[in-house]
C-alpha cells in the first residue's frame, strides 16, 4: 500500500469548486455591505453591474462571429446550424443572453431608479467596448489555470488522447490474453508475476532495453506472440518480454515489464520546437496520462487484475538500482494484497466438526453440534406429542 500512496502523492487531483465558493462568499459580503450602507437603489445598481459585465462578452462574441462567418463557416462548421453551433462557439450562448435580458428587466422594474447625475450611460457604453478590445488583444485572456481546468474538464489534453489510444489500441487487446500467454510459456510461474507491469517515468525518457537502466535487471525471454487481425493487417503480432529482477540477496524474480509507449510521443514532442511543448508541460501531461489511464483501467472489466501501473519519480533516480528496487517493491506489495484476499486452503478443506468441542456427558452425539456448524442436524424427542393449545374452559353458564 505504501507504493500506491507514494504514487498518488505525485498525481495532481482534479480541481474543485473552491474558486466558485470564494466568489459567492465575496459577492454576498459585498452586496450585504452595500445594502447596509445605502439600501436605496440597490437592485438598480446590481442590474447595471450585471448588464455592464454581460455586454462586454456579447460584443466580443460578435467580433468572433464576424471572423467565423466570413472565413470559417464552410470549413469548421460544415453541415451545422448557425444557432446551434456557431453562436455558442463564439460565446453568444443562451446563458449570457439570458443574464443580460434579466439585468435589463430588473433595471426596468426597479422601484428606486438610479440618480440622474449618475454617469451610468457612459459606463454602459465604454466598459463593454473596452472589454471587447482588451479581450481581443489578449490583455484579458484566460489564465493558465483556467485553460488547464477547461482542458481537463473537457478531456482535451494530449494525455487524454494518448491514454485512450493506449487502452483501446493495445491494453484492451492484450491484457485479456496475458494469463494464457504466461500459462503457455511456463506453467510453474509464480503467482506474484502474472500481471503486466507498466512503467511510467515522469521525465518520459524511455530506454528500449531495461538492462541498460539497471544492472540488476536481465532480459529473460519473450512470451508467445498474440496474432490479432487489426485495421486491415492480418495476424498483427503483439508480444511481451519477460525480465528477471535480482533482489539484494541475488534471488531472481521473473515478471512481465514494459514502458508505456505513448510516453515516447510526449518526449519527442518536447524535443520539437514547433510543438510548443516544454519540459514543464511534458511532466504535467505525463501525470495526467497516468491519472487518465488509471481511471480507465479501473473501470475496465477486461483488464481487471491483469496489470499494475508503476509511476517512476525521476527526482529519486540517483540510485543505480532504483528501477529494480521499485519493481521488487511492487511485487512484494502485490503478493501481500493477494495473500490478504485469498483464504488459506486448509480452512476450506477442514471438516465442519473438526473444531467442535466435545459433547457434554449423557448427551447423544447426534443431539449436539457446534452452533456455527453449516450442516443441519435432526433433533429427536421421546416425549409424547402435546397439542399446540390447551382446551379453553367455558366459564359462561346459561340458565
Amino acid at each position: 500500500m505504501q507504493c500506491l500512496q507514494d504514487q498518488e502523492a505525485l498525481v495532481p487531483q482534479p480541481r474543485g469548486v473552491l474558486p466558485k465558493v470564494c466568489a459567492v462568499v465575496l459577492a454576498v459580503v459585498t452586496i450585504g455591505g452595500t445594502t447596509c450602507l445605502s439600501p436605496e437603489g440597490l437592485f438598480g445598481w446590481v442590474a447595471m453591474a450585471i448588464l455592464i459585465l454581460t455586454l462586454g462578452p456579447l460584443l466580443h462574441g460578435i467580433c468572433l462571429l464576424a471572423e467565423e462567418m466570413l472565413f470559417h463557416s464552410n470549413t469548421r462548421y460544415r453541415g451545422r446550424g448557425l444557432l446551434s453551433h456557431v453562436l455558442p462557439a463564439c460565446g453568444l450562448g443562451g446563458t449570457t443572453l439570458l443574464a443580460a435580458a434579466l439585468a435589463c428587466l430588473l433595471l426596468y422594474l426597479t422601484e428606486h431608479p438610479l440618480p440622474h447625475k449618475c454617469q451610468c450611460p457612459k459606463l454602459l457604453l465604454l466598459v463593454p467596448v473596452l472589454y471587447a478590445l482588451f479581450k481581443s488583444l489578449g490583455v484579458l485572456s484566460p489564465s493558465e489555470v483556467e485553460v488547464s481546468d477547461i482542458c481537463e474538464g473537457r478531456k482535451m489534453n494530449v494525455a487524454h488522447g494518448l491514454a485512450w489510444s493506449f487502452y483501446l489500441g493495445y491494453l484492451r487487446l492484450v491484457l485479456p490474453r496475458l494469463e494464457d500467454s504466461i500459462a503457455a510459456f511456463r506453467s510453474s510461474w509464480s503467482r506474484d508475476s502474472r500481471r503486466l507491469f507498466i512503467l511510467i517515468p515522469l521525465n518520459a525518457n524511455i530506454s528500449h532495453k531495461l538492462e541498460n537502466e539497471d544492472s540488476n535487471i536481465y532480459f529473460y525471454d519473450n512470451l508467445p506472440n498474440n496474432e490479432i487481425d487489426r485495421a486491415g493487417v492480418r495476424g498483427r503480432v503483439y508480444k511481451h518480454s519477460v525480465y528477471r529482477v535480482l533482489d539484494e540477496h541475488g534471488k531472481g524474480h521473473e515478471c512481465v515489464v514494459e514502458y508505456a509507449t505513448p510516453l515516447l510521443t510526449l518526449y519527442n514532442m518536447s524535443q520539437e520546437s514547433s510543438a510548443g511543448f516544454g519540459e514543464p508541460e511534458r511532466r504535467q501531461q505525463v501525470l495526467l496520462f497516468y491519472r487518465t489511464l488509471r481511471d480507465i483501467l479501473e473501470h475496465s472489466l477486461e483488464c481487471r487484475n491483469r496489470y499494475r501501473l508503476i509511476l517512476l519519480n525521476d527526482e529519486l533516480g540517483d540510485d543505480p538500482h532504483f528501477l529494480s528496487k521499485t519493481i521488487l517493491r511492487h511485487l512484494q506489495q502485490q503478493e501481500k494484497e493477494e495473500f490478504c484476499l485469498t483464504p488459506p486452503p486448509q480452512q476450506e478443506m477442514a471438516h465442519p466438526f473438526a473444531c467442535t468441542p466435545s459433547a457434554p456427558p449423557n448427551v447423544h452425539p447426534i443431539h449436539y453440534s457446534d452452533p456455527m456448524s453449516r450442516e443441519p442436524t435432526l433433533m429427536l424427542s421421546l416425549d409424547s406429542p402435546q397439542p399446540l393449545k390447551g382446551p379453553v374452559e367455558n366459564t359462561d353458564h346459561y340458565q
